[in-house]
């Protein structure tokens, strides 16, 4: 190459970059404003029937009525969440594959596994807060109690005689039921299960008598007399069960105050650009506004709690930080 032709090369050099530059954008704007144009698929990291179960369905219709576009639930459970969250930490960061977190995956997992292969903080990007979700106290009807101050009598009369499920070590159930063993200075043997679903069976056929976990679990149960509900976990009664007092309501010594609901929300994985978790928080805002979801997360004892980003992930950060010392407490541990 001439001396010229190199010149005008060096010349041409900074344009060509930017012009590449320019095209790059725009191609990733026009693929993010052409978002979604294939299936969507949610992670559940749990097994079919429980409370992110039925979020995950539940938004996932609405988003295929408004969009055209299938969205695919795909149930991943194991080691109390953690098997499924992972999966979603390691997918492409391109809008279609997502996780329906929740409180034990997103905040407790931090303290109870010591070799976390993803970090609730850096392996995801928040996209939107969905629901609240009170815990409900359980029992099997042949269980001789009628009310909260019965159970922890019987419970403080007969230490390690009463089993309790839970849909694994350090699931949101776990934590509820350790945090309420703490609270009433009793002891209650832990059956960790793999998902909700299994835990509410086994408490339905006297294999254990006590769960303590998410209201759309336990709700029909209850209201077939299958499950004996003695209280919920929120700080208000729920409107699909109002004659369930809360646990606050109890009068039972260290229940004062006492709340431990679950919470659910979607994140991606790191490095979904913007454009998209900005859309994907339109379409989940959105879905949770139908007034027929409305309607049915409160007759499931579930309350929508639409958000953006940001707001859903200071809830991250500050439910790490919270449930922390609980853990450390009761010396929950991963298996």
């Amino acid at each position: 190459m001439t001396d010229g032709a190199q010149h005008t090369m060096n010349m041409i050099k900074p344009y060509l970059l930017c012009a590449v530059a320019a095209f790059v954008t725009a191609l990733s704007a026009w693929a993010d404003t052409a978002y979604p144009n294939k299936p969507i698929r949610i992670v559940v990291p749990f097994t079919p029937g429980g409370s992110p179960d039925i979020l995950a369905r539940t938004i996932g219709q609405k988003i295929t009525e408004s969009t055209g576009t299938s969205v695919l639930v795909e149930n991943i459970a194991g080691a109390g969440g953690t098997v499924g969250a992972d999966r979603v930490a390691k997918a492409a960061p391109d809008g279609y594959t997502l996780l329906m977190g929740h409180v034990g995956t997103l905040a407790v997992a931090t303290s109870v596994y010591p070799h976390l292969p993803y970090d609730p903080l850096k392996s995801f990007v928040p996209v939107s807060w969905v629901a609240r979700v009170p815990n409900v106290l359980a029992v099997n009807p042949a269980l001789p109690v009628k009310n909260v101050a019965e159970l922890v009598s019987y419970l403080q009369a007969n230490p390690g005689k009463v089993n309790y499920g839970s849909g694994g070590n350090g699931s949101a159930a776990h934590l509820a039921t350790e945090y309420f063993k703490m609270a009433t200075q009793t002891f209650v043997v832990h059956v960790p299960y793999r998902g909700t679903a299994p835990s509410v069976t086994d408490a339905v056929a006297g294999q254990i008598q006590m769960v303590f976990t998410g209201a759309p679990a336990i709700i029909p149960m209850a209201k077939s007399g299958k499950l004996r509900a003695l209280a919920v976990s929120s700080p208000k009664r729920m409107e699909p069960m109002p004659d369930i007092p809360t646990l606050a309501e109890s009068g039972v010594k260290g229940l004062a105050g006492f709340e431990a609901d679950q919470w659910y929300g979607v994140v991606a994985p790191a490095g979904t650009p913007q454009a998209i978790v900005q859309k994907l928080n339109q379409l989940i805002n959105a879905s949770l506004a139908a007034p027929e979801v409305t309607a049915r997360l409160k007759s499931e004892g579930a309350v929508a709690t639409p958000s953006t980003p940001e707001a859903f992930g200071q809830l991250i950060q500050n439910e790490i930080k919270r449930w922390r010392p609980v853990v450390t407490n009761a010396g929950i541990k991963a298996d």
